[in-house]
């Protein structure tokens, strides 16, 4: 059996960017996601690694961009106003095609709001987030260790895809500690020919750009972004499903809602009411298919979050409006309790049987 160490969430994606081969952290303090500077700032220097506190978000990013565009893993990370700031670089570095992982520790907004859990910047996210048709990877962990594990698969598909990928966490799974292992298998870091490198007079120079004066060449690189997004869209979508075999009430959850919604389901099916779970893994993109197979089979969804209703939208296109979706929600770093899960399951159950 692998080892395993007692790590906060923080300190877990920290170190797995460090053993996906992230040599360079860009980034600024905000609650609840310092942790994750301040595990950078530590281990960069003893690994030939670069930690660099920018003078603000905005700069944190542009660093990003740089850095990828040379070739290297690149990672920053921040909290939900402070994403708000990276938001036009992130656009840029889909505009010009880049690798990068973003981790966002989400806190309650809007505005500066508050420094707990919440989850309301998932249209920011699976939307873009900036200016411009463009679509980040959103991976939602659950677990700290599949903060570790996670971010070791966003590089991965940050490469595979030219793209950046996006942890979206929340202040909870951020701080709670619990066992994680390091035991991964990471896939070899891929040739990047497209990278800035310097020519060594070998071949012509590449040019990293989001400028494209011409609406025609333009037009056809958000096209051709499009069918890489469609395939994205049909390979690499994933969910956990949790006893939905033959959930009549199925419940939609992430991150930290999710563990709560997994006890409230356990409570339910103790009382002989046929409920289940989706646990949407990759937010974007999302797992249609998943949740298309309750159509005609769950008698109603309900769409557990800590916002005032953001995913619940993704859920109801999924099933095409022929499921009932209902919401049960807190907000402003609230978490629901299984209790109150449990009660909106069991009137939900209530309803199906009128």
């Amino acid at each position: 059996m692998a080892e395993k160490v007692l790590m906060k969430g923080n300190e877990a994606i920290a170190e797995a960017a460090i053993i996906a081969g992230c040599r360079h952290y860009f980034g600024y303090p905000i609650t609840p996601q310092t942790e994750i500077a301040a595990y950078m700032a530590k281990r960069m220097p003893k690994i030939g690694g670069v930690f660099l506190q920018a003078e603000s978000e905005i700069a944190a990013i542009n660093m990003v961009y740089g850095t990828s565009s040379a070739g290297k893993r690149v990672m920053t990370s921040s909290s939900s106003p402070g994403i708000s700031l990276k938001s036009e670089g992130i656009s840029y570095l889909a505009g010009a095609d880049l690798p990068a992982l973003v981790v966002n520790c989400q806190r309650g907004g809007p505005g500066l709001g508050g420094i707990q859990p919440s989850q309301s910047d998932y249209f920011q996210a699976t939307r873009g987030g900036g200016h411009g048709d463009y679509h980040m990877i959103v991976l939602a962990p659950a677990s700290v260790q599949e903060m570790a594990q996670l971010t070791i698969r966003g590089f991965e598909l940050a490469d595979e895809y030219r793209m950046t990928a996006m942890i979206l966490a929340d202040g909870t799974i951020g701080q709670m500690m619990e066992p994680v292992s390091f035991d991964f298998d990471i896939l070899p870091q891929p040739e990047k020919p497209w990278a800035a490198t310097g020519t060594q007079m070998k071949r012509t120079h590449n040019i990293i750009n989001s400028l494209y004066l011409s609406p025609e060449v333009l037009e056809q690189k958000n096209i051709e972004r499009f069918e890489k997004y469609d395939a994205i869209c049909e390979k690499e979508a994933l969910a956990e499903e949790y006893l939905t075999d033959d959930a009549e009430i199925v419940i939609a959850a992430f991150g930290i809602a999710a563990r709560v919604a997994k006890n409230a389901v356990n409570a339910a099916r103790a009382e002989g009411i046929k409920a289940g779970l989706i646990r949407p893994i990759t937010l974007w993109p999302f797992p249609v298919k998943t949740f298309a197979k309750t159509i005609g089979k769950a008698k109603e969804i309900i769409s557990v979050e800590l916002s005032m209703g953001q995913m619940i939208e993704d859920v109801r296109l999924a099933t095409e409006c022929k499921v009932p979706v209902s919401l049960t929600k807190r907000v402003g770093g609230m978490i629901p309790s299984p209790e109150e899960v449990y009660a909106a399951i069991k009137a939900a159950a209530e309803r199906a049987g009128e």
